[in-house]
Parts: structure tokens; sequence; C-alpha cells
């Protein structure tokens, strides 16, 4: 988690970087910069209403570091019965909606869980400009987390999890274009229901 909060940090500080001059701001523009930057946090089975306890620590970090931001917490019933799909849905409808009232806001998405898959789901739905604004993709026990995908790491940021499958891999898996922009953290220990 180091590593992505270290990319978080260099991602919204290189889009929120503010030159003094008009040129400066114009480069600045043209680099695809932001103004400012959501994250969008999804929670796990069973998690209450608001932040997921996966990413609690590190997002109060970020925010502390640097300015310009929130978070939102994405609205869906996080139930016992894996219907993630308002989820899914409310997360499209929040990067739609942000960069409709600032389409210079960059966008961090992070899923934990059932939020994972519901963020997974998601992401084949982010295209065009909803692609381009959303700087990195952050998910913590993926049930979708398709082995041999280059985004895929253990929690300290290693392999060996590269070659393994959630348990609902079948059902999807983080799209080719969304590879270089994800971090895909599965834990081997808890991989007991997870297949090679």
């Amino acid at each position: 988690m180091v590593a992505f909060f270290n990319l978080i940090v260099a991602l919204v500080a290189t889009a929120l970087a503010v030159e003094a001059t008009p040129i400066d701001n114009t480069i600045e523009k043209r680099a695809g910069g932001c103004s400012s930057y959501v994250i969008i946090n999804t929670r796990g089975t069973g998690e209450m209403q608001g932040q997921s306890s996966g990413f609690r620590t590190m997002n109060k970090n970020v925010m502390a570091k640097k300015s310009g931001g929130s978070i939102y917490n994405t609205k869906y019933s996080a139930g016992i019965t894996q219907m993630s799909a308002k989820g899914t849905a409310d997360i499209v409808s929040k990067v739609s909606s942000t960069l409709s009232s600032n389409p210079n806001t960059c966008i961090i998405l992070e899923g934990y869980s059932q939020g994972a898959a519901a963020t997974t789901n998601a992401l084949p739905k982010l295209t065009g400009k909803n692609f381009d604004a959303v700087k990195g993709v952050f998910l913590i026990g993926n049930p979708m987390h398709r082995k041999g995908k280059a985004c895929n790491v253990d929690t300290k940021g290693g392999k060996s999890t590269l070659d393994v499958n959630g348990m609902s891999a079948t059902l999807g898996g983080i799209p080719d274009n969304w590879i270089s922009k994800t971090m895909d953290v599965c834990n081997y220990v808890s991989l007991a229901f997870a297949f090679r």
C-alpha cells in the first residue's frame, strides 16, 4: 500500500501543480492537469456506508499530504448477496457528474472485496474523457482478480499472486486498456478459494 500511496500523492501533486504565469498554466492544461481530485472509495461486503476500512488510513494521509481533494463513498448495499450492480452504476455516475461540474478533476478509484468487483465492472463503462480522468485504480481482495495481468501484485508489491485467479475471475477482470492505471492487490495467504 505504501507504493500506491506514493503513486497517488505523485499523481495528485503533478496534476494539481499550479504555475505562476498564464503561459505555464496553458502548458499545464495541455498536459492534462487537474484542478482538483476525487477519490471514489467503494467498500467491501458487510461494511457500513462510508469509507472502507481497507483505505481509511491511506486516504487520510493522502488528504493531509495534498490539498484540493475529496473522498466520495460509493452508495450501494454491500450486502452478503454480492449484488454490486448499484455500486458499479454509482461509480460511473459519480465520474460523469464530477467531470460535468469540473472537467479538470483527477479521479482515483478504490475498491475493497465486493467494492473491488463493483469497481472492476465499472472500468469498461468509463470511456473517452471519463477514462482519461481516472489516473489510478487501487483494488484490494478483488474476487475478479484474473491471472496473468501485469497489474496483479501481492501485499508486498511482489508477483506471488500474478498467476492466481480470484473466486469470480470468470465473470470479468481488469480490461487491457486499464492495466497500466491499476494495482490489483491480492493476499496470497487468503487465497484458499482462489484457483491457479
